[in-house]
């Protein structure tokens, strides 16, 4: 058969000949070759996707309970189990018991059977452990009863010597090399190279070489197979370990193997900064309870109360409460500016000198806060600072009054609810020399010096003003029995200008300080 010709133009010979017939054969193989290119760039793309949906939810949690329960949720949907748990290392999670459980789809029972397990057959505690670091060899396939299935961190390496495959260049080389070259940078989901370590059981009732308390446990909460992964960070930190709970006998596939190891990359990271921040911050209130008064002070015809809550920095507002000589108290309440280490410091640094010139000057309350701000200006000069100091006799109830900058106190009684019109004055620190006279106000029997920090107000979200008027109604709506009680009065007024869990948010920037002396 000949060719086909091109018909000749006014006698002009075509410049370009006809291109030759592509055989059938080579044409179906390469449209085989571009469908199974797309297939596997619509696979990875609708990896990249899954991931992406799945990062994002865990990028909103914000406290480690949160981030860990997502991960688990994550991981069952990727390697398609309904159940797992995450085990953490001992000091992983801080402020907790040294080892904790954390389940998806257990309730606390079924966490206490799987702990009955010896941890010799457990895999999360094997892993916890550091005992299946020494696993090399890879398990059998799922139904075969000869131990667990350590999934190998690298490939097996390829063949070598007379029976290895020859390597002579095909029709279709060059194509080939480029996609291998693409798989060593982005591995492939089904590449297993790029598989976590992990402990397979995928069928644990026919399992013999499991301990037998492991194979009643699972039987008895319905579990026929198990995959566990160590969490670890990039820098090798160990946080704990994730099994998931297959409900008939199975294992990951490569592909999922590999999604996961993708996903933990960032999850583990996450879950470390969160449990580092959530360090932190516990450090830095466990500091700054250590700088404010361990105890209130009992002192004959005085009962007191008092609230105090923290920024997630920490901050510099506090409260103090001393016995003065002649039977006398000392009252105070005042904030550094700033946040962080350093304004606990100072006002650690603040509240002490304080406590001293109360002893030595008590009795005049100006006097106290002048030395207070003496030492203020020289010891720390970038810094300025709110404070009020009350002097109170218990017996004659007569109260000497000196504020730099606070907010006047609250007089809440059964017959008037009004505040101390102490004299405005220059917070500490901001002038060159600070003085203002001091106010003296007598209490009936009966009534409480209410004193309160600034970012009792600023909570609120509403002007200051409007925020002042919200405390004195709060006050002024306190029921009997609160009146009568300063510590339920402290709750009262605390619950109501910020009801729910605004009264007891660790995320905002302000602290709240309410001290309460009921004569």
């Amino acid at each position: 058969m000949t060719a086909p010709r091109s018909p000749k133009v006014a006698g002009i010979q075509p410049a370009i000949s006809p291109p030759s017939q592509t055989p059938p054969s080579e044409s179906r193989a390469a449209s085989s070759t571009d469908t199974a290119d797309q297939a596997d760039a619509s696979e990875r793309l609708s990896d990249l996707t899954a991931l992406h949906e799945l990062t994002a939810e865990l990028a909103r949690t914000e406290s480690l309970d949160a981030a860990l329960r997502e991960t688990l949720r994550a991981g069952a949907a990727l390697l398609g189990a309904r159940r797992g748990l995450i085990a953490l290392e001992p000091g992983a999670a801080p402020g907790t018991a040294p080892e904790r459980t954390i389940g998806l789809g257990l309730g606390h029972a079924d966490l206490g059977q799987i702990e009955t397990v010896p941890r010799a057959s457990a895999a999360y505690a094997r892993i916890l452990d550091g005992t299946a670091d020494t696993e090399q060899s890879a398990g059998p396939s799922v139904g075969q009863p000869a131990g667990p299935s350590v999934a190998p961190a690298v490939a097996p390496p390829a063949p070598s010597g007379p029976s290895a495959p020859s390597s002579a260049p095909s029709p279709g080389h060059s194509r080939a090399a480029e996609h291998e070259e693409e798989a060593a940078e982005h591995p492939h989901p089904e590449s297993p190279d790029a598989d976590p370590a992990g402990i397979t059981y995928p069928d644990i009732a026919a399992d013999e070489a499991l301990d037998p308390r492991h194979r009643e446990v699972a039987a008895r909460l319905g579990f026929a197979a198990s995959y566990a992964v160590p969490l670890d960070t990039r820098d090798g930190t160990r946080l704990g370990a994730a099994v998931w709970l297959y409900d008939d006998p199975s294992e990951p596939s490569a592909r999922q193997r590999h999604l996961l190891c993708q996903y933990l990359r960032y999850a583990t990271e996450h879950a470390a900064r969160i449990g580092e921040l959530a360090r932190a911050r516990a450090e830095m209130t466990a500091l700054r309870e250590e700088l404010l008064p361990p105890a209130l002070p009992r002192v004959p015809g005085v009962r007191l109360a008092a609230r105090h809550r923290t920024g997630p920095r920490g901050g510099g507002d506090w409260y103090d409460a001393l016995p003065l000589p002649d039977r006398a108290l000392g009252l105070a309440v005042g904030g550094v500016t700033g946040s962080g280490p350093t304004a606990v410091a100072a006002m650690g640094r603040l509240r002490a000198s304080l406590r001293a010139y109360a002893v030595m000057e008590g009795e005049d309350p100006v006097a106290v806060l002048s030395d207070l701000e003496l030492l203020l200006r020289l010891t720390e000069p970038a810094r300025s600072a709110t404070a009020l100091f009350a002097y109170a006799e218990p017996a004659s109830r007569r109260v000497l009054i000196a504020g730099a900058g606070h907010c006047p106190p609250l007089v809440v009684g059964p017959e008037r609810v009004e505040p101390v019109e102490t004299t405005l004055s220059a917070p500490l620190g901001m002038l060159a020399c600070w003085e203002a006279p001091s106010v003296e106000v007598t209490l009936r029997e009966g009534e409480t010096l209410l004193f309160y920090s600034d970012g009792l107000l600023h909570r609120t979200g509403d002007p200051m003003d409007r925020a002042f008027a919200r405390l004195h109604g709060a006050a002024a709506g306190a029921p009997p029995q609160a009146r009568d009680d300063p510590d339920a009065l402290v709750e009262h007024v605390l619950h109501t200008l910020l009801p729910g869990p605004l009264a007891d948010q660790t995320d905002h920037p302000e602290d709240v300080v309410l001290l309460a002396a009921r004569f």
